[in-house]
């Protein structure tokens, strides 16, 4: 390579980037990426050849086409400019947009209604120029491409779209990945819907009160087209990090939703006779009644991701006006072989924690709403507990997670077996720790305090904003006081709040005096001198945070508090001496998170309730 004949530095072209088209040298490759990065002082004149040799031969050695930008991003080039960062192929993408005067666009799936966009070209088409539509306006189709001087498609496909093509550059191996992925799901959902097309009354809706038998045509569940979109969309939740997956009807379509992070995302909308196949699909899978469509349904299925890691889903179906909702609830089986810090707890409640479960009997509360992680937390520590030596049974509605080292058992109110039934049950199997699902009246809390009572321990769940609020939520449901003070031995509420990105965190940000003495004035936490705030990157998907943690308040019984619980039981004077016991409450857990740079200040004002 000659530096000397090393074409000079194109400028960026005009001042609003987004109609902007460069100026077109020659095409892009691999001689003019290494003369910009020159220019750039992103490489010296001393590597220079040498990166350029190698670049060269991974181009030369790679199967089929190979984008040049992809063959300098193998060479793992460290820029000379400060920071010293590695050149990867996002950061070669952004800065080649730069270069060029085009706008850089990360490809988010979740922002794309690919359908739409399938409409405008082919998949061929698409492939033979490295493009990609991405959203599709009134005015202006937005197209991604990884070669700027390649623009022979251009008035082609504004002449049929009818609007104004904006260009924006993307990262060349993304391009390849999602156009295969786009076109291929639209084609399946074109062809189900197609397929399937039938009379609307299978809606089954409140506006169209028409039998189901009369519809034209019945689903085939096992349509190809279905399973190819029922496979994508469980790789593809797997890939995002969903904990739930929604399917959801609506009047004209369907709609499927991704729980990430504890946030509701819309991922897409497919045709309502599709979505009804869809759903019949997953009901087979899950061996449920897939005629019945009248009552709830719940149903299990164990499959495994593109990486071969077990995954089971737990099915729940609700009939709804529109028709049948279906909610897939995501467990990863690693989760149970968490330890406790890496959910969340801080050193001290981890051996409080821990001292409390290796108790030989008395009952453990765990509390909190629906999804705070109360199941994972239980599991863990079951998990932790079941060795050779002990006996763990457990009773739960459903069974969350299927565990080799617990003896399961589901509760089925259709015969008559309920928690009070199952625990008696369990109770002749000689237990040693007992696990009911959740204290939902009067007759299991009190089987549960019998166990703990008669040698067991006993973990359970139950639904309250704190852990004092326990007791007061078992003595309204009528359990007697003085057996509160003889089996109960610790409670904990818990929550999860979303983690800050550690890829993208920035130490700049601000909080407000006032809002920082509504979390931890009352204890007097000094603010933290740093305070993280989210950015957006793409591991996190441009939100700023990536992946949850639990928030703990742990109560241990003492004889001080056993003495507080009686017929006229203060709930305000509970929590004072669950305090003094060494009690933090949950907002005050959440403001350590804050000191740590785990969390903000506007995640544990979410899920917390000030102080009292």
């Amino acid at each position: 390579m000659n530096d000397n004949a090393l074409p000079a530095t194109p400028q960026p072209a005009t001042a609003n980037p987004a109609a902007a088209r460069p100026t077109r040298p020659r095409t892009l490759d691999l001689q003019l990426i290494f003369s910009w990065l020159l220019a750039d002082g992103i490489v010296d004149k001393t590597g220079v050849k040498a990166h350029f040799a190698q670049a060269q031969g991974i181009l030369r050695n790679a199967p089929g086409g190979m984008h040049p930008l992809v063959a300098v991003a193998q060479c793992k080039l460290v820029s000379c400019q400060p920071l010293h960062r590695m050149m990867t192929l996002d950061l070669l993408s952004e800065w080649l947009a730069s270069k060029v005067g085009l706008p850089f666009a990360r490809i988010d799936p979740l922002r794309i209604d690919f359908t739409k966009v399938a409409d405008v070209m082919s998949a061929s088409y698409a492939a033979k120029f490295h493009i990609l539509p991405l959203e599709l306006t009134n005015d202006a189709l937005v197209v991604a491409t990884a070669d700027p001087y390649q623009v022979e498609w251009e008035s082609e496909i504004a002449k049929i779209s009818r609007r104004k093509i904006s260009l924006v550059i993307a990262n060349p191996l993304d391009i390849a990945q999602y156009t295969a992925q786009f076109f291929t799901l639209a084609k399946s959902i074109r062809d189900a819907n197609k397929t399937n097309t039938q009379d609307m009354a299978l809606r089954n809706n409140f506006e169209q009160l028409v039998e189901m038998g009369k519809a034209n045509k019945q689903f085939d569940a096992n349509d190809q087209h279905i399973v190819n979109i029922v496979d994508w969309l469980w790789g593809y939740a797997f890939e995002q990090r969903a904990s739930d997956i929604h399917l959801e009807p609506k009047r004209d379509v369907a709609v499927i939703r991704f729980r990430i992070d504890g946030v509701l995302h819309q991922v897409y909308q497919v045709p309502a006779a599709v979505m009804i196949a869809m759903t019949a699909r997953i009901k087979l899978l899950g061996r449920m009644d897939v005629i019945e469509k009248r009552r709830p349904q719940d149903g299990r299925i164990k499959t495994r991701t593109q990486a071969g890691q077990e995954v089971e889903l737990r099915l729940s179906t609700l009939p709804t006006a529109f028709g049948e909702k279906l909610v897939m609830r995501i467990f990863d089986p690693d989760v149970v072989v968490k330890t406790l810090p890496e959910l969340g707890f801080p050193p001290d409640d981890a051996r409080r924690w821990d001292a409390l479960t290796k108790r030989p009997h008395g009952i453990i509360l765990v509390t909190g709403p629906t999804g705070s992680g109360k199941t994972t937390t239980l599991y863990t520590t079951l998990k932790a507990l079941a060795t050779s030596e002990v006996n763990v049974c457990t009773v739960e509605d459903p069974i969350e997670m299927v565990e080799a080292s617990f003896n399961q058992m589901q509760v089925q109110p259709g015969i008559d077996l309920s928690f009070s039934d199952g625990v008696k049950a369990l109770m002749r199997q000689d237990p040693d720790i007992i696990m009911v699902g959740e204290i939902r009246d009067l007759g299991t809390a009190e089987m549960a305090i019998q166990a703990a009572l008669t040698g067991h321990l006993v973990l359970s769940t139950l639904h309250t904003n704190d852990a004092p609020a326990a007791v007061m939520r078992l003595l309204e449901l009528g359990v007697p006081y003085y057996l509160l003070e003889a089996t109960l031995i610790g409670i904990m509420a818990q929550r999860l709040v979303r983690t800050l990105c550690p890829n993208c965190k920035s130490p700049d940000g601000t909080l407000n005096d006032d809002v920082w003495h509504s979390i931890g004035g009352a204890w007097k936490i000094p603010k933290p001198a740093t305070i993280y705030r989210p950015i957006g990157c793409p591991e996190c998907r441009q939100t700023g945070y990536r992946g949850r943690t639990g928030i703990y308040e742990l109560l241990t019984v003492t004889e001080a508090f056993t003495q507080l619980v009686g017929d006229e039981t203060d709930l305000h004077a509970l929590r004072r001496q669950s305090v003094l016991d060494g009690m933090k409450p949950l907002r005050i857990a959440g403001a350590m998170k804050i000191v740590e740079g785990v969390t903000t200040a506007e995640e544990v004002l979410k899920v917390t309730a000030a102080l009292a």
